[in-house]
């Protein structure tokens, strides 16, 4: 079988891509990333992508810093059609996605977040697990859906939380496993993705 085509979306420095293209390297993943797309145009995502000699580009959203227009959306889903992705993983996406990318890849975009969901959606998730007091924590594989952080779980695992833990020692620790749960994921729904 073909290796899985993959487009990425991300918006930082891309730690979960490296995971994904080390896990491709290894043999462990079946895939190839075929194109890497940011809303940030200084993201080091970019960098690593121009690195690895793989396609990428910067998503125009019209000068807005949070809002993901319909516009952009449909303009990211014609490009990833037109590279061919089979599915887009986003890491450390920071806009909503909906409906002209989820109508396009439907089923077919998925998510890595910093905590065992529905637990702590949203922003900056290590940091809200430690304020809340919480003694374990950990990171969840979704399916994206058009709410925040609310679609179907594909995988989780725990990370505890320690009494000594800063926001930088626990997210640092939850990041561990996310390298290790994503391509594991993606692995896991490969035999369900119509091909």
């Amino acid at each position: 079988m073909q290796p899985l085509r993959i487009g990425v979306l991300g918006s930082g420095s891309g730690s979960n891509f490296q995971a994904l293209l080390d896990a491709i390297a290894s043999g462990s993943l079946p895939a190839e990333i075929v194109l890497v797309m940011s809303d940030v145009p200084e993201a080091r995502i970019l960098e690593r992508a121009h690195f690895a000699g793989i396609p990428s580009s910067v998503i125009d959203c019209g000068g807005h810093t949070k809002k993901f227009p319909l516009a952009s959306q449909q303009s990211v889903a014609d490009a990833m059609m037109a590279a061919g992705a089979e599915l887009i993983c986003l890491a450390g996406f920071m806009r909503l996605i909906k409906t002209p990318l989820l109508h396009a890849f439907p089923k077919r975009i998925i998510n890595i977040h910093p905590s065992i969901l529905p637990a702590f959606p949203g922003l900056e998730a290590w940091k809200q697990a430690l304020d809340a007091g919480v003694t374990e924590t950990g990171c969840t594989v979704h399916y994206v859906d058009a709410g925040m952080d609310t679609g179907p779980i594909i995988q989780q695992v725990k990370v505890p939380v320690y009494t000594n833990d800063t926001y930088a020692s626990l997210h640092a620790r939850i990041q561990e496993q996310e390298h290790v749960i994503y391509p594991s994921a993606i692995l896991k729904i490969i035999p369900t993705l119509t091909r």
